[in-house]
């Protein structure tokens, strides 16, 4: 009886210990991180809170470079650079927090900068300069003190990663499987949600632990958004799921129109309501659902023209297309309350500082002052060069 109660607790003692050893691999430090994934950091200055220059609007430009610009005085007042001089592309987003800018390069730098001066506080980088990790399409998102970001690596992984904003350093880190995570995921309810390849993934947003993961049939391609209650995320077909985020389950599924696909970053949420385009093939669409039980409210058609980009303002839902269509609808029906064809077109998110006649964008030029009532295309800032090669621009008011 000793004999087999000394096999039981060797058995049991080996269990606990290989569950344990499991449980820390879904969190890891850059003592196990190879070099390919190891973030380092510099900091500059401590960080502190920074007053707004809010006569300036921020230009993250195609060309990889961020700047200042004074909408008053049209001057250019600090210019930051990825320290390699060959990344010439934007690819993400910028986020502003008590006056620090936050900004991820695509070749895997993130800086926290002074908004007023350019000046910086700390620069990181997720991974080296020789097996770079690609940040695409990413918007910094923080909370509680983190910062977190997804990123792909060369050797076909992906990576999400949580920094102390105090220091860009490491807190921690989980390394998916599918080479493909360039979608921006959402901090809800002390969690992080995010997909990677065909799965989705929750995460306690303070220690980095899995909380829940859901597969799925297709490779999930769309930014997750949500309502309060649930999470909804769309597949790179045809398909939005709403999901309870505790567990993950299936609340309720849309089907999107016959030859209409890839819904990604054009979807958002208000007041019980899922807003989302859908490209297509002759007929593209913009839905509005409920979003408690993913029944259709309206849908609105545009014809051989694919929906680009939107964005809310107001009670009012903007966008353009493809082809340079500035529209506006009205959130509560469909119904186009506004819409021009642009001579210009834009390659960025659509900014509107308080005057209510006039909205910017990016083009190929430069900055674009669009007066609602002219429909007059004012060049506000004229870039001095161009490239063949225009992925995307991002601008951002500071307010």
């Amino acid at each position: 009886m000793k004999k087999n109660l000394a096999v039981l607790l060797f058995i049991f003692t080996y269990i606990s210990t290989f569950g344990q050893t499991a449980a820390t691999k879904t969190n890891y430090s850059n003592k196990v991180l190879t070099a390919s994934d190891m973030v380092t950091n510099k900091v500059i200055k401590p960080l502190k809170k920074i007053p707004l220059d809010d006569t300036s609007i921020l230009i993250y430009d195609y060309d990889g470079s961020l700047f200042s610009f004074d909408l008053e005085t049209e001057t250019i007042g600090w210019t930051v650079k990825a320290s390699d001089s060959h990344t010439e592309m934007c690819a993400n987003k910028v986020t502003i927090s008590e006056g620090v800018i936050y900004v991820p390069f695509i070749n895997g730098e993130i800086f926290a900068i002074d908004n007023q001066s350019g000046e910086f506080f700390w620069k990181s980088r997720l991974g080296n300069i020789t097996d770079q990790i690609v940040l695409k399409d990413q918007t910094p998102v923080l909370h509680n003190g983190k910062l977190y970001i997804t990123a792909q690596n060369q050797n076909q992984t992906s990576n999400l990663y949580a920094l102390d904003i105090k220091d860009g350093s490491l807190a921690w880190n989980y390394k998916f499987d599918a080479p493909s995570n360039d979608i921006p995921l959402l901090f809800f309810d002390s969690k992080i949600f995010t997909q990677s390849g065909s799965n989705i993934y929750s995460f306690d947003a303070n220690t980095g632990k899995v909380l829940n993961q859901k597969s799925f049939e297709e490779v999930m391609g769309g930014k997750p958004v949500t309502d309060g209650e649930n999470i909804f995320i769309a597949n790179e077909k045809d398909m939005l799921y709403a999901l309870n985020p505790n567990k993950l389950d299936i609340a309720w599924q849309f089907k999107l129109d016959e030859n209409q696909y890839n819904i990604k970053e054009r979807i958002l949420c208000k007041d019980s309501k899922l807003y989302f385009a859908a490209q297509g093939t002759d007929i593209t669409s913009l839905y509005a659902l409920d979003s408690k039980t993913g029944a259709k409210v309206w849908k609105t058609d545009f014809k051989n023209d694919n929906i680009e980009y939107i964005t809310r303002e107001n009670d009012n839902l903007w966008g353009y297309t493809k082809k340079g269509k500035l529209f506006e609808l009205d959130l509560s029906n469909g119904e186009i309350a506004f819409e021009t064809k642009l001579t210009t077109i834009p390659v960025s998110n659509i900014e509107f500082p308080n005057d209510d006649n006039l909205l910017y964008y990016y083009c190929d030029a430069g900055l674009i002052q669009f007066d609602l009532n002219e429909k007059d295309e004012n060049v506000y800032y004229m870039r001095t060069s161009l490239l063949e090669n225009i992925y995307s621009a991002y601008l951002k008011i500071i307010r």
